[in-house]
């Protein structure tokens, strides 16, 4: 947990059975946080694409290092928290805006660069409540999740990534449903969300700051289909949101970066266990090869048996954006691989 507050900011690390780790921070925490969270917004508005975003975002993933990556990091060795171990990120403010998950590059005398995601496992979570409800046992259910595909192009994007992406998700080794374009209103979805334990969401999200559960996707026509709507038709079932869309775990300048209900914070309030969901924009062609790594490792019969599959898609999304970032002869930029994020169980 990162608590940032103009009298008193703390990080504290909570491990099962085990007294809460205090890390004391500097007196300038607080300004440096929220100096990192404007540079990297004003960065932003020149375009994920420019060199002064690239310069920003590397700028800002080295000072998060130092200022919290590296003092976590030796608190974990500390507490003998073995390499590779499940972590999730609860942040407070300007931290919700922050890529805490990828922090570094860490030093090394030897090897490629690596970062947070390279040593551990992370998730996030927008309170200790909701990520208590999303690891709640519930009934227990038995065998492959089937998953519902939505897909609705935005007009910005190619339409073959688009379709790339939907033939990827279509040869998941799972019954998959697809609602496509005329078929995806959101009655449909809605009444189709009540038979599938996973979906994956191909479309525009659209942010409504000061009113987050008025946030939705936009489906066929320019139809919406609420955040709030979700909520309102009951989902005991709903384990699972890929949200292949820009900005789905986006906080801007008006939004209130306490409440951090961004679209991906906001399916876990929904019901999801699990949600994956993105910083900013994406690059189209990315969904398709992250989705085809991900789902791969997903519903890998190698994986161990007795984990829920919801439950492995934390480490199937950080293995994912490993191989996505490794390739550098496709013009593999920083913020490509950062974008993604993984919230809840």
């Amino acid at each position: 947990m990162i608590n940032l507050c103009t009298w008193r900011s703390d990080i504290i690390i909570i491990l099962r059975d085990t007294p809460p780790s205090l890390i004391p921070t500097a007196n300038d925490f607080y300004d440096r946080a929220n100096k990192l969270r404007d540079q990297l917004l004003d960065a932003r508005k020149e375009g994920l694409d420019s060199v002064e975003y690239d310069d920003a975002l590397r700028s800002v993933l080295k000072e998060l290092y130092e200022l919290v990556g590296r003092p976590v990091i030796q608190r974990l060795n500390e507490l003998h928290v073995p390499e590779q171990s499940r972590v999730w990120w609860c942040p407070t403010s300007a931290f919700f805006s922050l890529p805490l998950h990828a922090m570094g590059p860490i030093p090394s005398e030897h090897g490629p660069p690596r970062y947070f995601l390279d040593l551990y496992i992370p998730s996030y979570t927008p309170s200790l409540s909701a990520l208590i409800e999303s690891n709640k046992s519930g009934s227990p259910t038995l065998g492959k999740p089937s998953l519902l595909l939505v897909v609705q192009p935005d007009p910005s994007q190619a339409v073959e990534d688009a379709f790339g992406e939907m033939r990827v998700v279509r040869s998941v080794n799972t019954q998959v449903e697809t609602l496509i374009s005329a078929r995806a209103t959101p009655t449909a979805v809605l009444e189709r969300l009540q038979d599938h334990r996973f979906v994956h969401i191909i479309c525009h999200g659209t942010l409504e700051p000061g009113k987050p559960f008025d946030s939705s996707f936009k489906l066929y026509q320019g139809n919406r289909l609420r955040l709030l709507d979700i909520i309102q038709s009951r989902l005991p079932d709903a384990e699972f949101a890929f949200l292949s869309a820009g900005h789905t775990a986006e906080l801007t300048d008006g939004s209130i970066s306490d409440e951090a209900l961004h679209l991906t914070a906001a399916m876990q309030y929904c019901g999801f266990r699990s949600v994956v969901g993105t910083m900013w924009a994406m690059a189209d062609k990315d969904g398709r090869d992250l989705a085809k790594t991900f789902y791969e490792s997903v519903f890998s019969p190698a994986e161990s048996q007795g984990v829920r599959y919801h439950e492995r898609t934390a480490e199937a999304l950080r293995d994912a954006v490993i191989k996505l970032r490794r390739r550098r002869g496709r013009g593999m930029t920083l913020e490509r691989w950062v974008n993604f994020v993984h919230y809840g169980a």
